[in-house]
């Protein structure tokens, strides 16, 4: 029988085969795992006081991993959503590790029963049209920043692409002309393709003259040429919100992200009649059911069927203030 792995070496082997090799996880998915990991060990590092290289994997139990939750959520003010994000993934391992040390098998049942923690969902933030239309009009398009800034926000209002889409893309998944589209691979490695209005497929092909030639070319740059982070998407958004903000002022009391560009694309297509599934598949979700948030957020479907009830012993429609001057009079 094979002797149990080191903690440093079952983890690496968590990574590369399990992840990469076994699951072929996205980039997106390791990098979240990457960055827990990262985050924990330095925890244990300061609260045990040894090097990650020398833990060992009965250190690493229950109570340790819930009081590293506790301090991300006191001292680094995560949220209870992001909180379980990071379980998640210390999870993730612990089931892994069952398997390759099953003689830590009472350890790994203990950190598996950590409970996720419960939380409030809010309804989903989105724009309204003149919210839309006043942060496009913010980039400067009179430099290359502001021509690049203007066709990003359009491609994402627009597509209602997730931002890992949005940085990803290249000038090969850009299709012009007839049947103008975006390629793009989304969660579950699930590529889907996404129509162009003609304002944005125009936009596009004016952008595409303006960077590289090469198929491999990433669409939105960064000044220097390298792919955009999202802490740079996040900056130049939260940038334009500011200066549309002053001709649109209910801008400024919203919290305007680029998943929240993505929940307007949802919106906008559920006011305009689009079936739900039709949504799930615009989307790229997993399910019809994912779509349901947006009718829940919606108050012009929740007004339009109240406009169609019917009071009892009432004349059918929505209650109509009295004219002033008969309010008056009644109230003498």
């Amino acid at each position: 029988m094979s002797a149990t792995p080191s903690f440093p070496a079952l983890l690496q082997r968590f990574f590369t085969d399990r992840l990469m090799q076994q699951r072929r996880a996205s980039p997106h998915t390791i990098g979240s795992y990457r960055d827990t990991f990262r985050l924990l060990l330095r925890f244990a590092q300061m609260r045990l006081g040894r090097q990650p290289s020398q833990l060992a994997f009965e250190q690493i139990d229950a109570p340790l991993i819930a009081a590293f939750l506790d301090e991300l959520q006191d001292k680094r003010g995560i949220t209870a959503r992001s909180r379980n994000l990071r379980l998640t993934a210390i999870r993730s391992f612990f089931r892994y590790a069952a398997f390759e040390a099953p003689t830590h098998a009472e350890q790994i049942q203990r950190v598996l029963a950590i409970p996720s923690q419960r939380f409030t969902r809010t309804q989903v933030g989105f724009l309204t049209r003149p919210e839309v239309d006043a942060l496009l009009a913010a980039p400067d398009r009179q430099t290359w920043s502001g021509r690049r800034d203007y066709a990003l926000l359009l491609l994402a209002v627009q597509a209602g692409l997730r931002l890992s889409e949005l940085t990803a893309m290249r000038r090969d998944t850009v299709i012009l002309g007839s049947g103008a589209h975006v390629l793009v691979m989304g969660k579950g490695r699930k590529e889907r393709a996404t129509p162009l209005t003609r304002q944005t497929a125009a936009v596009l092909n004016a952008w595409l003259k303006e960077i590289p030639a090469n198929p491999d070319a990433t669409i939105f740059p960064s000044a220097r040429g390298t792919r955009l982070s999202a802490d740079g998407v996040q900056y130049l958004l939260a940038k334009h919100v500011a200066v549309a903000a002053r001709s649109c002022p209910s801008l400024a009391q919203k919290r305007v992200t680029p998943h929240v560009l993505r929940h307007t694309t949802a919106m906008e297509l559920l006011q305009a009649g689009v079936d739900r599934a039709v949504i799930a598949l615009w989307l790229g979700h997993e399910s019809v059911e994912t779509t349901q948030i947006y009718l829940d957020a919606n108050l012009a479907i929740k007004e339009q069927a109240l406009a169609r009830t019917t009071p009892p012993d009432s004349t059918p429609g929505r209650f109509r203030p009295d004219d002033q001057l008969l309010a008056f009079l009644t109230e003498l």
